[in-house]
């Protein structure tokens, strides 16, 4: 006896959820790095973020410098007596706490456009609902990314004084306070999918900022463009290319901080109005420096389409439609060590 299959169709909800996560994919760049954290339902508005302290209880050192020996202070420290046992030790968690914030895209639609216009206005709204909602995550991103305390000034000590651009002297001057700090490359993003997963990158710090740097990034002595990476695969398609330990990816999301810096002068640097330099971020990574609740799996955003025609007591010729959805999200910084934002200004291409 033939056994009778049944095939059940996907759900329209489902459906809607993969459309929308699928549109805020392309403009998402900070999203692709930082401690991915899935929350449950019903577990409350409070992600706790917890990493161990090295030995001490000092964050990012190991072995504390000092005017002796510290290295041989680090080793007699963990000398054993004969038939003594040592003291025993416990773990000390750093833990770093944020709240959950709502936010949401509505749009609203009749049934004249929904029947009449000759565009298909449910679905532009569909893709224009996806691509807000990720941008709205990727501006939380950044405003927190942008308060990191490890900041360097390109030519100053503050924003007001920066004057200059981005330079491989300012990069290496973050390379050694990451390296000191003990921060890890980055060997893993997260997959560029709707879904939970990661993909394996070659070790490298990633470099994030706006797209008015690239003139002056591809000056960078050492610069190897991505079309000559070879083997290496780019690890997002707004990658540039990378110098020594560093790959950047630029997006145009990622706004200066207009006539925040120096006065122009003979900078050649760019200024909005021709007086003071604007000022771009430049977010520096490294692995675990801070975290999301990642726009990744079914449960990340609340979608809602409501087709004009439905009707009920608030409608009820069916003259109104929605489209939009609701999604929690926060981002912290886990570990200000761990990353650095260089305030610099841009070349003036006239």
């Amino acid at each position: 006896m033939a056994i009778q299959k049944y095939t059940t169709a996907a759900g329209r909800i489902n459906k809607l959820k993969g459309e929308i996560l699928a549109h805020a994919m392309p403009v998402e760049v900070l999203g692709i790095t930082g401690t991915q954290k899935q929350m449950p339902k019903n577990k409350g508005d409070t992600i706790v973020f917890r990493r161990w302290l090295p030995f001490g209880g000092v964050d990012n050192q190991f072995i504390t410098p000092g005017a002796t020996d510290a290295a041989s202070e680090y080793e007699q420290a963990h000398m054993l007596e004969e038939g003594v046992t040592p003291s025993a030790e416990t773990l000390t968690p750093a833990d770093v706490t944020a709240t959950l914030q709502e936010y949401g895209v509505l749009f609203a639609l009749t049934n004249k456009a929904a029947d009449l216009y000759e565009d298909d206005m449910p679905a532009e709204m569909k893709k224009q609902t996806g691509e807000r909602i990720g941008l709205v995550r990727e501006m939380s991103r950044y405003g927190a990314l942008k308060g990191s305390t490890n900041k360097y000034y390109a030519g100053g000590t503050s924003r007001a004084t920066v004057d200059e651009k981005v330079s491989i002297n300012l990069l290496r001057k973050i390379t050694r306070s990451l390296k000191t700090n003990h921060a890890s490359m980055i060997t893993s993003i997260l997959a560029p999918s709707p879904n939970y997963g990661t993909s394996a990158i070659e070790a490298s710090y990633l470099v994030f900022a706006h797209t008015d740097c690239e003139a002056d990034i591809r000056d960078l002595t050492g610069f190897t463009p991505v079309a000559e990476y070879g083997t290496r695969k780019p690890i997002h398609e707004m990658e540039v290319g990378s110098v020594e330990n560093f790959r950047f990816v630029l997006s145009p999301e990622l706004v200066p901080i207009q006539d925040a810096g120096a006065a122009i002068g003979a900078t050649g640097l760019y200024s909005t109005t021709g007086t003071l330099i604007d000022v771009y971020p430049v977010i520096v990574a490294a692995e675990d420096a801070w975290g999301q609740v990642a726009l990744r799996g079914a449960d990340s955003i609340e979608p809602t389409y409501l087709p004009p025609g439905q009707r009920d007591k608030q409608d009820p010729l069916g003259q109104r439609g929605y489209v939009g959805c609701s999604t929690w999200f926060t981002s912290v910084v886990l570990n200000n060590g761990w990353m650095a934002v260089a305030e610099v200004g841009v070349t003036d291409l006239g």
